[in-house]
């Protein structure tokens, strides 16, 4: 297939960049330098652009690409773009599928039903990202009734690989180096409430198989482990993949909003709640896959991207004081 991702090299994307690269697909990135954080696979076409600068470049005047998609567009005016981009008009290319990757906090919140489902309603009244999400979706949705434009969407949940997947601080080396100086880490509520945790490898098996099958068009998938965990477990196998046992401090969220809006607003609309996902409908599309990575093992890999290689292992100290600011609020 020819591809073509705008962005592509982070958490999730970066994965799926190899893979589709060692598959032998020929694939493109829209990136606004020739410099990305990991370093990119042979064979992949990098286009520098701004994709905020104004139009699109020149190199896609009249191209097809089986499959674009979209990982940074999280506006109504980044799907606007889009449908200007990719609709085969006067100097745009052409998508024989387009899709747009939303977010798993758009589901209903608070939820009316534990388990979620594709048909779960979206509304989040807490976190202004969700909401842009939605009207992302709808958007996209309002182009497929009534033009037929072939999109399909993918809302990811909690997906990690080279970040620690934590709820309060900072999801990189910074949590791994508090816990492993015996620093007190945050966890929201009782740390009793289940969440999911995927590993972007897994991910990308579904991923992959959703491209270019015509099938997916006017559908929205979400992928997920079918693992659940309660966020006290996950801290502790992350404390575990450290070598340290955490000292783990429970604060509401509510108290956490107060100090913090950005982290209150992610818990407020998404983490503090329960997430548990029915994967019925990404497996029958894609017959055979399955979540295979436990997070106990999973993290451990994560943990290990960041122990060898010292370039990885910086401290963020302005979020960590962010934790210390929580914790100070909390004890008063």
């Amino acid at each position: 297939m020819k591809i073509l991702f705008i962005g592509g090299t982070g958490n999730i994307s970066s994965t799926i960049t190899r893979m589709l690269a060692e598959a032998g697909h020929e694939l493109h990135l829209i990136n606004r330098t020739r410099t990305v954080k990991h370093a990119l696979p042979a064979g992949v076409t990098v286009i520098p652009h701004d994709i905020r600068a104004g139009g699109p470049p020149a190199q896609l005047r009249g191209v097809r690409y089986d499959a674009v998609v979209d990982w940074i567009a999280f506006s109504s005016a980044d799907i606007e773009r889009n449908l200007s981009w990719f609709s085969g008009g006067h100097d745009a290319a052409t998508a024989g599928q387009f899709v747009f990757i939303s977010s798993a906090s758009a589901y209903q919140k608070p939820p009316s039903h534990p388990m979620i489902t594709e048909s779960t309603p979206l509304a989040n009244p807490y976190w202004e990202y969700s909401r842009n999400k939605i009207a992302c979706e709808e958007l996209l949705m309002h182009a497929y009734r009534t033009n037929g434009f072939p999109m399909t969407i993918v809302r990811p949940s909690h997906t990690y690989d080279t970040i620690v997947p934590v709820a309060v601080g900072k999801s990189d080396y910074t949590i791994i180096d508090r816990i492993r100086r015996g620093k007190p880490v945050v966890v929201h509520g009782e740390g009793t409430s289940l969440w999911t945790l995927t590993h972007a490898h897994d991910f990308a098996r579904a991923f992959i198989g959703l491209l270019g099958n015509p099938r997916t068009i006017g559908h929205a998938f979400h992928i997920t482990s079918d693992e659940w965990l309660t966020w006290d477990q996950i801290m502790r196998l992350v404390g575990r993949a450290a070598g340290v046992e955490p000292n783990i401090v429970h604060v509401p969220s509510e108290v956490i909003a107060r100090v913090d809006a950005d982290t209150g607003a992610g818990l407020l609309g998404d983490k503090s709640w329960c997430a548990l996902f029915d994967n019925s409908k990404i497996k029958s599309f894609v017959p055979g896959w399955h979540a295979e990575i436990a997070f106990s093992e999973g993290i451990v890999e994560t943990v290990g991207w960041f122990d060898a290689d010292p370039a990885r292992q910086t401290v963020d100290k302005a979020e960590d004081a962010v934790v210390d600011a929580i914790l100070h609020a909390a004890e008063r």
